[in-house]
């Protein structure tokens, strides 16, 4: 067996783990790079390997910069199954076609507006290539094992992190790797806990915090503080959200705070439709979540769904106190562009960032006190208030990294650390080798490595 890293290496985005076993290729994750010119650049670089080459892909959850990808890979060649838990599935039949559509989106606003470099500005895929890709979605039971092509096995195990998150043991006749994708809190309001390993040959851990301790309070009391506060000041509080996991975890918050009377009873709108189709999604899945049918529909109920291009375009005209959820959760396109443009000039708002922002994003700017930020080739003045609450954030931070690892009854031959920027990363590597004396990794992009 063979590894090869295809991304996720120096960069949170872009996961893409290429498995050889003899003649067969499996691809765990197919991810797209986000943040940074120079690493949205490698979306449009041919893939180092034949698509049509690869037999299986494995998805370990449905976020973009884990299956963002894969419309262009089979556009590019690929035929065979995707496999995924159900809830991936799920989340990815809307997931990916809205992917799509914003990058038609933003290809025939540049040219319209003739901002872009190219001439015409092209989508990465198109909608058509997002809907053959769907169709090759293949949903596996968690805790089965199943042969993914002749002598290679996986197994799925609930990751926490979102809905359908799941860590992959991937095996052959000789060796096993696990894929810990994108790690789970241990103590999440929402998702439970990610699930205890013993053993594996192999490990690939993300390594997103692993250089910091989130807070260890509950986000509600700054939540509250800022609604109140921006409230006072008659402006919007306007949160950039991930529309999968981020947004339902804000609406369950909110509706607790209005509901304890600790907040005033303001509008609330979720301006996504994928936000609004993954949030139906997530009651349909009760049972892996901590949320009871009950309380899903209290939530979807905090807030006034907004699903036409005509109703977004309305709420940049508000001028009275509201909080609006709109994706995406790193400003890095979607109808939240829009709404900075509208709202970050004016002192009175708040932008709030509840999630992790990659390095090269708007977010990132912003919460590192940007003054303005360039949003369809013109810079927009960022007056507003902006906060940033690291406690929201669904990946473990190094503490529960540890934790997670210490169920492992011996250690891995060899543990390889990704899915973080590089001071992240080398600083998990340090930890784990100084507490467990592991033999402990930090790959380069396009190494390979004979397991």
């Amino acid at each position: 067996m063979k590894i090869t890293f295809l991304g996720a290496t120096g960069t949170v985005t872009g996961s893409k783990y290429l498995i050889t076993s003899g003649s067969k290729r499996v691809l765990v994750d197919c991810g797209l790079f986000q943040g940074l010119k120079q690493l949205r650049l490698k979306n449009w670089a041919r893939l180092p390997i034949d698509p049509a080459s690869i037999d299986a892909v494995v998805l370990t959850h449905a976020h973009i910069d884990h299956t963002g990808y894969l419309p262009l890979l089979v556009k590019n060649g690929f035929n065979g199954r995707v496999y995924c838990s159900s809830a991936t599935r799920d989340l990815c039949e809307i997931m990916l076609p809205d992917s799509a559509h914003l990058q038609e989106e933003e290809a025939r606003y540049a040219n319209k507006r003739g901002f872009s470099k190219h001439n015409p500005a092209l989508p990465l895929y198109t909608q058509e290539d997002a809907a053959r890709a769907v169709a090759l979605l293949t949903p596996v039971e968690l805790e089965e094992t199943v042969e993914v092509v002749p002598g290679v096995t996986i197994k799925l195990s609930p990751a926490g992190h979102i809905l359908g998150a799941s860590l992959v043991l991937l095996k052959d006749s000789e060796t096993s790797i696990l894929f810990s994708g994108d790690l789970g809190r241990m103590n999440d309001p929402l998702m439970l806990p990610p699930t205890p390993v013993a053993e594996a040959d192999y490990l690939v851990v993300e390594s997103t915090y692993g250089d910091r301790l989130h807070d260890q309070s509950t986000p509600d009391e700054r939540l509250a503080e800022i609604i109140n506060r921006t409230a006072r000041r008659r402006g919007v509080l306007l949160v950039p959200v991930f529309a999968v996991g981020r947004a339902q975890e804000l609406l369950y918050y909110i509706h607790k705070l209005k509901k304890q009377g600790l907040i005033p009873d303001i509008p609330v709108y979720l301006n996504s439709p994928m936000a609004v189709d993954a949030t139906d999604i997530f009651m349909r899945h009760a049972g892996e979540h901590k949320l009871n049918a009950t309380e899903c529909r209290e939530i979807m109920q905090t807030a006034r769904m907004v699903n036409s291009v005509e109703e977004s375009q309305a709420l940049n005209e508000i001028n009275h106190p509201v909080i609006i959820l709109a994706a995406s959760g790193m400003a890095s396109g979607g109808r939240v562009v829009h709404h900075i443009k509208a709202f970050g000039p004016d002192p009175r708002n708040t932008i709030l960032f509840a999630g992790y922002q990659a390095a090269g994003t708007r977010g990132a700017a912003m919460i590192n006190g940007a003054t303005s930020v360039k949003i369809h080739g013109g810079y927009v003045p960022i007056n507003a208030e902006v906060e940033f609450i690291s406690s929201f954030s669904a990946h473990a931070d190094y503490n529960e990294i540890l934790h997670w690892l210490d169920n492992f009854s011996a250690p891995p031959k060899r543990t390889f650390i990704t899915h973080g920027e590089p001071i992240a990363a080398d600083a998990l590597r340090l930890r784990i080798e100084e507490r467990f004396a592991w033999n402990v990794t930090v790959p380069e992009y396009l190494e390979s490595v004979d397991l």
